[in-house]
């Protein structure tokens, strides 16, 4: 099984900001991660229009689009419970990945970097800091039982990570 790490905060906190930094530099070290990006918004990947998203919208519940760069499987699911993680995890090829980064799902039951920023309109006592926290990023000094990194120390924190996943 693939490695699961959540990088969880509030909204606002920078976690894409982080991530589009952090995925490049992990990737230096030899890591090939992979991403679920969790969201509140109804979203939806194809564009009105175009003939995938025009027969996905006819009735077809899964719709595969391939190129020669990419491809992207979009199922629907209107009438269902929200997926959970595993779920959507077993779903990424495991051949391709020795880690997947999770940005949001805070509460599901996986290690997880707990971010922190001063103006990002909480206070540090607000941080929920279970046993499933692996470590806080921040940008003031926090009091934690857990590895306090620097956030703006993207660096670091891929060390960490790497560090992490030679201890899985």
């Amino acid at each position: 099984m693939i490695p699961l790490l959540a990088i969880a905060a509030w909204s606002g906190t920078g976690k894409t900001t982080l991530l589009k930094q952090l995925i490049p530099m992990l990737c230096q070290r030899g890591i090939r991660p992979g991403l679920i990006k969790h969201t509140h918004h109804n979203m939806d990947v194809d564009k009105p229009g175009k003939d995938s998203y025009e027969l996905r919208k006819a009735g077809a519940a899964q719709t595969l689009v391939a190129s020669t760069q990419r491809w992207a499987l979009m199922t629907e699911t209107p009438e269902e419970e929200e997926l959970d993680l595993p779920f959507l995890a077993s779903r990424m090829d495991a051949s391709k990945l020795n880690l997947i980064l999770v940005e949001g799902f805070k509460h599901e039951e996986i290690a997880k970097i707990v971010l922190f920023r001063e103006d990002a309109g909480h206070k540090p006592e607000e941080l929920v800091i279970d046993a499933h926290v692996i470590a806080v990023a921040s940008d003031i000094p926090l009091s934690v039982d857990v590895p306090l990194l620097d956030i703006n120390d993207v660096e670091g924190i891929a060390d960490f990570v790497v560090r992490w996943m030679r201890m899985m």
